[in-house]
């Protein structure tokens, strides 16, 4: 899974980091490094969040195998 982190300085110069493939993961620090350790945390806690509230569907049944889907959901809010 790749994830894309877009970043800029606010009017008061702060790192302003999102994550879009996440809606809703946004972070920010005073410093670079401060806001990268953020998004990190954020990004962690956001699939973290949604793994939580995800579905799970039982697809094949046989004596020796089974399948499912998991289902993700966009956001952590149902």
């Amino acid at each position: 899974m790749k994830l894309t982190i877009l970043c800029e300085k606010d009017e008061e110069g702060h790192f302003v980091m999102e994550c879009p493939e996440l809606p809703g993961c946004l972070s920010e620090g005073d410093i670079l490094e401060e806001a990268l350790e953020s998004i990190n945390e954020a990004i962690a806690g956001c699939i973290t969040s949604r793994i939580k509230t995800a579905t799970c569907t039982l697809l094949n049944n046989t004596p020796d195998t089974f399948s499912f889907s998991l289902g993700i959901p966009e956001t952590s809010h149902p």
